[in-house]
C-alpha cells in the first residue's frame, strides 16, 4: 500500500466541496487513483467518501474547513496519506490516543503536569513521521461517542474533539481510574466496535506476575522465593527459611509501604518500613510481637513476600537495575535501556522517588566487587533475563502490552533475580531533553503504535 508524509491544508468551503480532497497530479498518476470518482477516506474510526481532484502544482493535500473539522484536523498537520487500490480506500495517519490521568486546562504551557515533557515529544516524534496523536483523561470519556474531547501539540498545546484512534496507549497512573467502568467500557468498545488496539491496558500486581512466571522452566531460575501473604503463617515460614524477607504491597510502587524484616543472631528482629522522608526502624524481642505487630497490616493490605537477596552494593549502598523493554516495528519485545539504581543513604530500596540515584550497568558493576568475569558479560546477562521475563509476561498474563520497566538485582555472585515487573514505568519531566532529539523510548513507543495500525 503506497504512502507518504503530505503537509495538509484547509481551503474555505466555498472553495473547495467538502467531499473533494485535492492531491498532486503525479501522485494521483503514479498510485493510479481514480480521479472524480467516489472513495473512501478514513482517519481513525472516521469515514468519509470523497473525491480525489487531481492539481499540477500542489505539494501538499488540500481538503475542506468542512472536512477538517469533521475529522479533528488542524492547518499544516503533517499527515501520512496512503492509498489501497484493492478496496479503494484513502487513509490519513495512523491516529493515536494516549489516555492519561488528569489534564491542567487552567496550565497551557503544561497541560499535563510532570509527563507534559513526554507527551510534547511524542507529539513531535508523530508530526515527523506523519502519524497524529492526541492526548486525553478519563473525565473526557464518561459518555460514549465516536468522538474524543482531547489536547493535540500543533504550535502549542489545543483542545480538539478527534475520531477513535487505530491505536491506544495506556498511560493512566492510578489503579482506581483505570478501574473506573467508563474507562473500562471504553477500553472495551473501541476494541469490539471499531478494531482499535490498546495496549499497556492494565496494572500488573506482583502476586499476579509470580504466580505466572513461576510454571515457566526458562524463567525459575530468576524468581526469589515469593508468595502472597495468607496470614501471618506465610511470614512465619518465610523467616524460617531466610534471615531477611520483604513485605510489598502487591499494588504498591515507587518503593512505597516496603517493609524489611531481618531476623538478629539472638533471635530478636527488626524492621525497616519506607517513609516519605526516610525509613522507619522498629525493634522487636520476640517473633510473636513481631508477627502481632504485622498481622493489622495485612488485614488491610494485599502483600507479596520476597526472600531477601544479598544484593549488588556500591559504596555500602543496594543496587539494582530497571531494563526497559518494549515492542519494535516488527511487533518483538526489544530492550530499549538497562540503568543501575543505587539506593539513597537513608533508604534500602532504590527508587528514584526514595532519594535513589542512577547510573550505567558498567559503572555500578566496576565499582562493585563482582567477579572480573561477570562484570565483563553482567550488562548481557541483564538484558537476556529482561527479554525472557517480558516474554513470559506476554505469553502467560492475558492482557496486551507493549512496554514493561523489569526491575532485576544481582547478587555478589552475579546471579540475576526478578524483582518486580511494571506496565506503567515513569514518564515524568526528569530526563533532560536535547533540542530535536527524540529519545529511543518515544522512538520505539511510535514503531509499535504504528505497526499494530498497519502502516
Amino acid at each position: 500500500m503506497p504512502s507518504r508524509k503530505l503537509t495538509v491544508q484547509i481551503m474555505n468551503s466555498g472553495l473547495l466541496e467538502d467531499n473533494d480532497i485535492l492531491v498532486n497530479s503525479a501522485l494521483v498518476k503514479r498510485w493510479k487513483i481514480p480521479a472524480n470518482t467516489p472513495l473512501r477516506l478514513s482517519f481513525g474510526s472516521m469515514e468519509q467518501m470523497v473525491q480525489v481532484v487531481p492539481h499540477p502544482k500542489l505539494d501538499g493535500l488540500r481538503i475542506s474547513r468542512g472536512l477538517a473539522g469533521q475529522f479533528g484536523i488542524f492547518a499544516r498537520s503533517a499527515m501520512r496519506f496512503s492509498y489501497k487500490p484493492s478496496g479503494r480506500a484513502l487513509r490519513l495517519g495512523p491516529l493515536i490516543g494516549v489516555l492519561i490521568s488528569r489534564d491542567i486546562p487552567d496550565s497551557p504551557d503544561r497541560p499535563f503536569g510532570n509527563i507534559t515533557m513526554f507527551c510534547k515529544e511524542l507529539a513531535l516524534a508523530c508530526h515527523k513521521q506523519g502519524a497524529h496523536v492526541y492526548f486525553f483523561t478519563p473525565s473526557s470519556i464518561e459518555q460514549t461517542s465516536d468522538k474524543v474531547q482531547s489536547w493535540v501539540y500543533a504550535e502549542g498545546w489545543r483542545q480538539a474533539e478527534l475520531p477513535i484512534a487505530d491505536v491506544f496507549y495506556n498511560r493512566l497512573t492510578s489503579r482506581k481510574l483505570e478501574n473506573k467502568p467508563s474507562v473500562q467500557h471504553f477500553m472495551s468498545e473501541v476494541k469490539s466496535k471499531h478494531g482499535s488496539h490498546f495496549f499497556n491496558e492494565k496494572y500488573l500486581d506482583k502476586t499476579e506476575v509470580f504466580s505466572a512466571l513461576k510454571d515457566d522452566s526458562s524463567l525459575v531460575r530468576y524468581l526469589p522465593e515469593s508468595h502472597a501473604v495468607k496470614g501471618t503463617s506465610t511470614i512465619k515460614s518465610m523467616l524460617g527459611k531466610h534471615p531477611v524477607v520483604f513485605l510489598k504491597p502487591v499494588r504498591g510502587s515507587l518503593g512505597k509501604g516496603i517493609i524489611r524484616i531481618t531476623k538478629q543472631n539472638d533471635g530478636t528482629y527488626v524492621t525497616h518500613a519506607t517513609r516519605s522522608l526516610g525509613t522507619h526502624k522498629q525493634a522487636f524481642e520476640s517473633q510473636a510481637k513481631l508477627l502481632t505487630s504485622l498481622s493489622g497490616k495485612i488485614k488491610t493490605t494485599r502483600y507479596q513476600i520476597q526472600q531477601g537477596l544479598p544484593l549488588l552494593e556500591v559504596g555500602k549502598r543496594p543496587v539494582d537495575f530497571r531494563a526497559l523493554v518494549q515492542k519494535n516495528a516488527q511487533g518483538k519485545w526489544a530492550i530499549t535501556s538497562v540503568v543501575a539504581r543505587i539506593a539513597g543513604s537513608q533508604h534500602f530500596v532504590s527508587n528514584l522517588a526514595r532519594g535513589g540515584s542512577l547510573c550505567s550497568v558498567n559503572d555500578a558493576v566496576n565499582r562493585s566487587t563482582l567477579p572480573a568475569g561477570i562484570k565483563s558479560k553482567a550488562d548481557l546477562m541483564l538484558k537476556k533475563a529482561a527479554l525472557l521475563i517480558a516474554q513470559g509476561v506476554d505469553e502467560r498474563i492475558p492482557a496486551h502490552f507493549g512496554e514493561l520497566g523489569i526491575d532485576l538485582a544481582m547478587d555478589a555472585g552475579g546471579k540475576v533475580y526478578l524483582l518486580e515487573v511494571n506496565s506503567k514505568p515513569s514518564k515524568n519531566d526528569n530526563t533532560p531533553l536535547r533540542e530535536g532529539r527524540t529519545r529511543p523510548s518515544v522512538r520505539r513507543i511510535l514503531d509499535y503504535a504504528n505497526y499494530l495500525a498497519g502502516c
